[in-house]
């Protein structure tokens, strides 16, 4: 966007344009008190005035889609407040406010106090969803808080007389219009509260104007209607009328009709329940009927004469006594061949017989002994004639035979080196067939053995 100074010209529409944007950005929503004047209604359906007061006027444009909604006409000098946006209609660079709503002056007034009053109600959480309580499931005593003689409290009684004629109804009767209203509602509410005789409580009013029902849109009332220990529902003038009480109540009814409705059961309906139930107890009483019938049926035909049944049991005694004296035969025949198994396992381990087969042993071991015994000897004296020969071989003696001799010291220990001997030592030479005593006279070292 070219943005207009000194030093950089922009046309008229960059001008109007940028004009347009800083209003409608920094007045998103107005409401504005003056007077209607240059009222005009052109065939597109828009509405185009002036709202002006003693020093100045604004244009306004409200367009057919808002305009439609408005429900009071629009008349020439009537002092309303008008809500909307500023924007600016570039076409000819006036300022002016589009209209979203218009209402009285007076009535303006008291839809500013109705949105302070919401708007701080709402904030303390009275208004949350969670906060409030679910209805009972089937109301038997209703506590409805209207005038004794309005016509809202008739409505309620109709619907509840062609819906639920059997539910106890219990009036509290109070102003629901004028200065005292709200005070005379809350003792209303109180009574209902201390006799703790219903199920719910219905807070009805039939329709008006805003300042007939304004009594609903009590501060103190709406904290009474949250603090009530039984269930509210709100249903306070029409459809489009919206009070403090309707948002504060545990349920809003738009109508006191409506209230009724949601409150009470239609007896048409239990009349289908109580039908549908009928025909299902006629149904399982007969199919339990016809089942009883089956069951006696089958119980007769099972029924018998006691002296058949004193037969039949004579033929069970005679069957039976038959299979015992079978199998006592057969438990006899079995414990016989047990015992006879038992003698033949018994006289096969008798000392007796076991005696005779160790006699009989023992008399063939005697005769096989003496060949044994021979066997033995010549085989021993195999062996040592052979352990003879081998130590015979290795023997010094066959080495002596052979011409050799061995050479002793005094103390009969084998020299078998001139080192461990010296000149003069006594010494014997033992022979094959004797042993010669001598002395040695020359030691004389072997050439291979020298340094």
């Amino acid at each position: 966007m070219t943005v207009a100074t000194d030093n950089t010209p922009v046309s008229v529409a960059q001008l109007n344009r940028q004009a347009k944007f800083i209003l409608e950005q920094h007045f998103p929503t107005v409401l504005v008190k003056g007077e209607i004047s240059n009222l005009a209604r052109p065939r597109s359906g828009h509405i185009y005035f002036s709202l002006k007061d003693s020093e100045a006027q604004v244009r306004c444009a409200f367009f057919r889609g808002q305009a439609a909604r408005q429900r009071a006409p629009l008349q020439e000098g009537d002092s309303v407040l008008v809500r909307g946006r500023l924007s600016l209609f570039e076409g000819r660079g006036d300022y002016q406010i589009i209209v979203s709503g218009v209402m009285a002056a007076g009535e303006g007034a008291l839809q500013l106090e109705f949105e302070a009053l919401k708007k701080k109600l709402a904030d303390e959480g009275l208004f949350n969803p969670e906060r409030k309580r679910p209805l009972p499931e089937r109301v038997t005593r209703l506590g409805v808080i209207t005038s004794s003689t309005g016509a809202a409290l008739q409505d309620i009684l109709q619907v509840l007389q062609r819906r639920d004629p059997g539910m106890e109804v219990w009036v509290y009767a109070c102003l629901v219009q004028g200065r005292a209203a709200a005070a005379d509602i809350r003792a209303a509410l109180a009574r209902a509260v201390r006799d703790n005789a219903v199920d719910a409580l219905l807070v009805a009013r039939g329709g008006g104007t805003a300042e007939d029902l304004w009594c609903f849109n009590d501060e103190q009332l709406a904290r009474d209607l949250a603090a009530s220990p039984l269930p509210v529902v709100s249903a306070v003038g029409h459809e489009t009328d919206f009070t403090i009480a309707d948002f504060v109540a545990d349920v809003r009814a738009p109508t006191p009709s409506a209230g009724a409705e949601l409150l009470s059961q239609d007896q048409q309906v239990w009349r289908q329940q109580f039908s549908r139930i009928e025909g299902q107890l006629q149904q399982s009483a007969l199919r339990l009927l016809d089942q009883r019938r089956q069951q006696v049926a089958h119980l007769r035909q099972r029924l018998r004469h006691p002296s058949e049944r004193i037969r039949e049991q004579q033929q069970r005694l005679d069957d039976r006594s038959a299979r015992l004296e079978r199998a006592w035969a057969v438990l006899v025949r079995s414990r016989r061949q047990r015992l006879t198994a038992a003698q033949s396992r018994l006289q096969g381990v008798s000392p007796i017989n076991r005696l005779h087969h160790q006699q009989d042993r023992l008399r063939s071991l005697r005769e096989r002994l003496p060949g044994v015994m021979q066997r033995l000897l010549r085989a021993w004296r195999n062996r040592l004639e052979q352990q003879g020969h081998a130590l015979h071989l290795s023997s010094p003696l066959a080495t002596l035979q052979r011409g050799y001799s061995i050479t002793l010291d005094s103390e009969q220990k084998l020299i078998r080196s001139v080192t461990q001997v010296e000149q003069g030592q006594p010494i014997s030479v033992r022979l094959a067939d004797g042993q010669i005593a001598g002395r040695v006279e020359r030691i004389d070292v072997a050439r291979d053995q020298k340094g």
